[in-house]
């Protein structure tokens, strides 16, 4: 309970503000401590509202679990733990002649000494905790009509097949869906994906899981770290000192020499649209374009584009969205880059949004202060994936890394400082453009604007 009669939940040194309810909704939520059936939270009362209201908020924060019970030994099935903000638990409705089968993302793992079922997909996880699921599972491999695997497992529980199936973890298919493959699963932006680019996605960045992100030292007491230069091979060496010139003799190499990150910018000061344009004009303008066929026999025709930094085989499916905090000259807002047009387009994004986004990169760059512009480099998943197989998603990270040494290179020369950034939240990015994390997200990040010169000392 809070001085202002507020309450929050706390969880080790992490507390999060609930607001104020009725000393009956709060006696009624301690019932979360051992369960509260989400029956009771649908009834019309003022007190049943409340009650809804406490534990949606804490949904909100992921401070909840659900448990799905046998009502015959009052023994947990699974307990599924929420990956994204707003899961809430739905049933889909399913009848004894539905056909349903195993989704092509879905995976079992060892978890500690637990056994969890997992998706890309899914906005949450099934701890499982009968075994029996797990065979259950394996049947599914296959496409199996509810009634026929009700006969050959008794065991079976509907409300657990409906909770998967609504989680995406298992396809319902119709007549015309064959054996349940890869083309009867999503539309066919989801198609082009293979199981490990997917999971890689959404594991390696913010916003569909709850592991630990960043800089957090997990294996530190187990592992000692490896030194900053790799030790030397033994055989004979070939000294090369005396073939390099002490100076570089190009203003290209003093610029690779010059690059630095910076995390922190000069308010009073800021980038100008103008220097914006010409930044966006040197890194990632569209060059040129043009059209040829597939390389393969009776290929479609297919566009292309040239642009300043290397793109794998020409695909060059990044596009830069804008967050700007501080620029004179542009409104505050998010903006996509039509590289084509050499034109920003403004994006109806909110405020809140807007802030969550630049507080994010404020934080994952230890900054004092959010970027004046931070740029998020997205990939069109499909463009990519459309010809690439295996090496889909590695070939789009590598792209990333090209243009971030290309954003690097641009604001050294212009005398402007940036930082590239190693996380992002893709559900926060989808909230914000409307796109689906699978059709075109976040793979990268890059901060921008005008440094911050180092304070001077003054002397006495």
């Amino acid at each position: 309970m809070q001085p202002d009669g507020s309450i929050a939940a706390v969880s080790s040194d992490y507390a999060v503000s609930l607001g104020q309810f009725s000393a009956a909704a709060i006696e009624r939520a301690g019932h979360l401590a051992t369960g509260l059936p989400l029956a009771a939270l649908a009834g019309k009362s003022v007190l049943a509202k409340q009650v809804h209201g406490l534990v949606q908020r804490l949904a909100r924060h992921g401070l909840l679990a659900y448990r799905l019970f046998s009502p015959r030994d009052a023994q947990d099935l699974v307990v599924i733990e929420p990956l994204i903000a707003d899961y809430w638990p739905h049933t889909a409705k399913l009848s004894s002649s539905d056909t349903i089968v195993l989704s092509r993302f879905a995976y079992l793992r060892r978890r500690g000494n637990e056994m969890v079922l997992e998706s890309p997909r899914a906005g949450a996880l099934f701890r499982i905790c009968d075994p029996a699921i797990v065979a259950t599972l394996a049947a599914l491999s296959q496409p199996q009509k509810i009634s026929a695997l009700r006969k050959q497992m008794a065991a079976v529980n509907l409300d657990l097949l409906g909770l998967l199936l609504e989680a995406e973890m298992l396809l319902k298919l119709g007549a015309n869906d064959a054996d349940g493959g890869r083309v009867n699963e999503g539309d066919r932006n989801l198609v082009l994906w293979d199981f490990h680019d997917l999971v890689f996605h959404t594991r390696s960045t913010e916003g569909r899981h709850v592991n630990p992100v960043g800089g957090a030292y997990l294996h530190a007491r187990v592992v000692p770290p490896l030194p900053a230069v790799r030790p030397r091979w033994p055989g004979k060496t070939i000294a090369l000192g005396k073939r390099t010139a002490l100076e570089p003799k190009s203003p290209f190499a003093n610029l690779l020499r010059e690059r630095h990150s910076t995390r922190d910018f000069d308010d009073q000061h800021p980038l100008t649209l103008a220097e914006l344009a010409q930044f966006l004009d040197t890194t990632a303008r569209v060059l040129s374009e043009w059209k040829g066929a597939a390389d393969f026999d009776d290929g479609p025709e297919v566009t292309y584009s040239a642009r300043p930094y290397p793109g794998a085989g020409s695909a060059y499916e990044l596009e830069l969205y804008l967050a700007v905090s501080n620029c004179e000259g542009l409104a505050r807002g998010l903006y996509h880059y039509d590289a084509s047009g050499h034109a920003l387009v403004a994006i109806d994004a909110s405020a809140q949004q807007l802030q969550a986004l630049l507080a994010a990169a404020e934080f994952a760059m230890g900054a004092s202060g959010p970027p004046q512009v931070l740029i998020t480099i997205a990939a069109r998943f499909g463009r990519i994936s459309w010809k690439y197989s295996s090496i889909a998603y590695s070939l789009i990270l590598k792209d990333v890394g090209c243009l971030l040494q290309t954003f690097y290179l641009a604001a050294t020369d212009m005398g402007l400082g940036g930082c590239a950034i190693g996380t992002g939240n893709i559900d926060l990015f989808g909230g914000m453009t409307g796109l689906e994390f699978y059709v075109e997200g976040a793979v990268g990040q890059f901060a921008l604007g005008r440094g911050r010169k180092p304070e001077v000392a003054s002397q006495m």
